[in-house]
């Protein structure tokens, strides 16, 4: 088969996959969703209390910014742990390839012959590939941790993603105050119709239905808020 033959047929099969390695995606679907829970919650609590708007807004604002910090610090501490984990494994892996490379060989030839590769023919290939130290380092690492050397998270990344999804999604059930309307049930609609647009953004990256993902969003929200609904009128009428 030609070049200009085989290039088509290349160019057909050619597909990619989405990031899934924990980088910004988790990261921004988890602090859009917090924010949006956190703060309807939050809202719903004072607001039931019977604080005026601006308590809630305050209280609103103050959660908004301590949360998103919150979660890019805890997104970036987490990202570089795994990432520093990762690092001491390969530096285990490579100290063994180095140490016991007959032991780390016949251990390579049982992961291809494990999957599905006659016995001969994967120790032919387990030899060529372990000629090269830095090709056998990174097979042993995917093979026995799940994970690729070459394919790690950015915590700054990680950070960035959360601070500003956490920040936009606790700002949605401030909108209403913050434009003048203070009524405490167009702040939980807002935030409810957030939960769903969110949830249903979500399943552009998963095998679930959109309304399934919206639906199953807007109801972990409206238990949080309705919990939280509930203490802050009890301790409201206590106070007073």
């Amino acid at each position: 088969m030609s070049e200009t033959a085989a290039a088509p047929a290349a160019e057909a099969h050619d597909h990619s996959h989405a990031d899934i390695s924990g980088g910004w995606l988790r990261a921004a679907v988890f602090g859009a969703m917090d924010g949006l829970v956190t703060n309807t919650a939050l809202v719903a609590g004072v607001g039931g209390g019977g604080a005026g708007s601006h308590t809630i807004v305050l209280s609103g604002v103050a959660s908004l910014v301590a949360g998103a910090i919150s979660m890019s610090l805890g997104e970036y501490t987490s990202v570089k742990t795994q990432n520093e984990q990762l690092d001491l494994e390969i530096a285990k892996e490579r100290l063994e390839l180095e140490r016991n490379p007959d032991g780390e060989l016949a251990e390579l030839i049982e992961m291809l012959r494990v999957r599905g590769v006659d016995e001969r023919l994967a120790r032919e290939v387990a030899v060529q590939l372990s000629s090269d130290p830095e090709v056998a380092l990174r097979l042993h690492v995917v093979a026995e941790l799940g994970l690729s050397p070459d394919d790690r998270p950015s915590p700054w990344v990680a950070a960035v993603s959360s601070f500003l999804t956490f920040g936009v999604g606790a700002l949605v059930p401030l909108l209403p105050y913050l434009f003048g309307l203070s009524l405490l049930w167009v702040a939980l609609l807002c935030g409810g119709i957030g939960l769903l647009v969110a949830g249903a953004l979500s399943s552009r990256f998963t095998p679930r239905a959109w309304w399934y993902a919206g639906a199953r969003q807007l109801l972990f929200g409206a238990v949080a808020a309705g919990v939280t609904y509930g203490v802050g009128a009890a301790i409201g009428v206590g106070v007073s």
